[in-house]
This record gives structure tokens, sequence and C-alpha cells, in this order.
């Protein structure tokens, strides 16, 4: 694997190139502020491991941001320098399918996409989740050199 600096307009997974499709003025829910802040401090094991395999640029050099707020919503992670939304669905989830879809539709909105990761694949196969979300990255953001 190769990286690129940050502050490139691009990075790099194997030989596909990864342009950056920064979307920069999202809405912010102030009000959300402590509540993010507090979700950040908690120990939900799933989003710990995936953040161990991701924070401090350990993924291809993406910076992720964790609990980010987008509007009335907390994200679970964001990319973004790709306009990417990582979400990690466990039980909370259950039942929730058109609060969920709403959501989503509520990111695509501002040009943003939306990855989910269940809490079984994190902690049963994290190194398969990770592939796929290098794949997912690939398929959406890649150019083949």
């Amino acid at each position: 694997m190769s990286n690129i600096p940050k502050e490139s307009s691009y990075y790099m997974i194997g030989n596909n190139r990864i342009t950056q499709k920064r979307i920069n003025e999202l809405p912010f829910n102030i009000k959300l502020k402590e509540r993010a802040k507090g979700m950040r401090k908690t120990r939900n094991l799933p989003e710990v491991l995936f953040w161990q395999q991701v924070h401090k640029g350990g993924f291809h050099q993406i910076d992720f941001d964790r609990q980010r707020i987008i509007g009335s919503y907390i994200v679970d992670f964001y990319v973004k320098k790709l306009g990417l939304v990582v979400e990690i669905d466990g039980s909370s989830h259950d039942n929730k399918v058109q609060y969920d879809k709403e959501r989503e539709d509520y990111l695509i909105s501002f040009g943003l996409r939306v990855y989910r990761i269940t809490v079984n694949d994190v902690l049963k196969n994290l190194h398969l989740s990770m592939i796929a979300l290098e794949n997912f990255i690939i398929d959406n953001y890649g150019n083949n050199l």
C-alpha cells in the first residue's frame, strides 16, 4: 500500500487513485455538541475496534472523524475529504427501518455517501469488514491507474 500525504487531493489504495470529494457546507446542530462529545468517550466495543483501525490515518492515510454532527444527526464516523459516512449498525437500529431510511436520505441529500457495517461483522470479521470498506471506497471514489 502506498500512502499519499493528507494534504494531497487524492489517496492511493493499491493501484487505485481515490479522488477526494469534499463536502464543505454541512448543517450543524450546536445543541448536539455535548452529546456527541459524550458519545466519543463511551466504550462501544464495535466502534472502538473500528476506530483502532482507522484513527491517525491508519487506514490508507484517510482521516476519519468520530461521532460527527451533521444537521440534527450524529453519525458514527465521517470522512470529510470523501463525503463518506460510515455507520456501525447494531441492535439500536432494529425496528427503525423508516427512521434509518429518512436519516440516510437526509445525508445523501447533501451529496454524502453512506456505508453500513453490522456490529456482528466488526466483532467477528473485522479484517473482512475493512476490506469491504476499502472496496466500497475504490468502487465509489477510485480511478484505476
